[in-house]
């Protein structure tokens, strides 16, 4: 499919516009497929640029999030309707932030996945399931550029085009497989899940962060991530476009002393001005000044079970029980032709085989399960396979 069904539409950036295209989707019958395109890799931030809806009667729209950045009345005229989004948590966060919120969703990705596809991209998706190919090719743009080109337009109509008519052929191939009941209960959980909460030490992100040992060199880390996105923010520019990472690690583990010195590591010498350097330095004399009680420590605070690597040494009973959990879990998971993650997820498992309950029971684990965000279709899978595994072996 090159082409959207009826032309590709003209994008809305202003306030009329979007009240016609208001009424048009009140107006409308049957769920509404949503896709929202954001700048990520060029962007600070991950706001959406492009927001694409589709419904019976309605058509297709495009809108522009900068010439119309509250669209909490759009949200409100299809409240009633079921959202059709595929990987659905990828863009509900940046849709939340211009008012866009669903109370019911059906993700066509997630429904790939319970119904066994070995491919969840929607490109595959659609081929698989409808048997037509979308043209691809642009998702990885500058999605903040204005005007957009024509061939990106074409592109984002077609993201939603065919979205509702996979929504039913999956719906009916879950039916079939009997996970209809299982998928459900899913969306359900997405739907009604808050908002994600700031990450703690996000500097400890930083990618080649693991070859940074001593508590001084991530200081300088800490520092040199926190002024990238001081700087990254104010210019409004993905973070990544200010200094790499790489750059970063490299910096904690020589700890330059000079602008000098700095420049001569990788990352930092191409076409970066002495001003530049400088502030670079000052960030990294601002770890060497600090006071011993003020660097971070080695590690975030684990809130959990250690890394499994770790399990054989500090207790091996807990270790022998996740190695029996996860050999039922995959067990289970090929036998439902689905993927493990999908049927319990891994996290849940190491917490439940690191702090078992006392009497390990089905109704005992099923409890710890409930506790930890299960859904009521995993518990009542994977509970008496787990319940086994946390038992001792003779």
């Amino acid at each position: 499919m090159l082409e959207p069904r009826e032309g590709i539409p003209p994008v809305v950036a202003d306030a009329d516009a979007l009240a016609e295209v208001i009424a048009a989707f009140a107006a409308g019958s049957g769920p509404v497929a949503v896709d929202a395109e954001r700048a990520s890799g060029y962007r600070y931030g991950q706001r959406a640029y492009l927001v694409q809806l589709r419904r019976a009667g309605a058509g297709t729209a495009l809108i522009d999030p900068v010439g119309c950045p509250d669209l909490s009345a759009l949200g409100a005229a299809i409240a009633d309707a079921e959202w059709v989004l595929h990987a659905a948590t990828q863009d509900l966060p940046c849709l939340r932030d211009i008012g866009m919120v669903p109370e019911r969703l059906f993700d066509t990705e997630l429904a790939g996945r319970l119904a066994g596809f070995a491919r969840v991209g929607l490109g595959a998706m659609v081929e698989n399931v409808l048997g037509y190919a979308l043209e691809k090719g642009h998702s990885a743009v500058d999605w903040s550029t204005r005007p957009l080109p024509e061939p990106w337009l074409r592109y984002a109509a077609l993201d939603v085009e065919l979205l509702v008519d996979l929504r039913d052929a999956l719906e009916a191939e879950l039916a079939e497989q009997g996970k209809l009941e299982w998928a459900q209960q899913e969306f359900a959980a997405i739907a009604a899940a808050p908002p994600a909460a700031p990450r703690k030490d996000p500097w400890r992100r930083t990618s080649g962060m693991h070859k940074v040992r001593k508590r001084r060199q991530m200081a300088v880390v800490r520092e040199l991530w926190e002024a990238r996105d001081r700087i990254a923010q104010r210019r409004d520019v993905s973070p990544g476009k200010v200094l790499g990472d790489g750059a970063i690690v490299e910096a904690a583990l020589a700890m330059p002393t000079s602008p000098r010195a700095l420049a001569a590591l990788p990352g930092f010498g191409q076409r970066m001005s002495r001003r530049q350097l400088e502030q670079w330095h000052a960030a990294v004399e601002r770890a060497r000044a600090l006071p011993e009680t003020e660097l971070p420590q080695p590690g975030a605070p684990l809130n959990g079970p250690p890394p499994p690597r770790a399990w054989a040494d500090k207790d091996p009973a807990a270790a022998a029980r996740l190695a029996a959990a996860r050999a039922a879990v995959s067990a289970l998971a090929e036998r439902l032709n689905l993927p493990q993650e999908n049927l319990i997820t891994p996290d849940t498992v190491r917490r439940l085989c690191w702090e078992p309950p006392a009497d390990a029971t089905v109704e005992s684990v099923a409890q710890v399960l409930t506790g930890y965000g299960a859904r009521p279709w995993q518990v009542d899978l994977v509970t008496p396979a787990l319940t086994g595994a946390l038992l001792p072996t003779a």
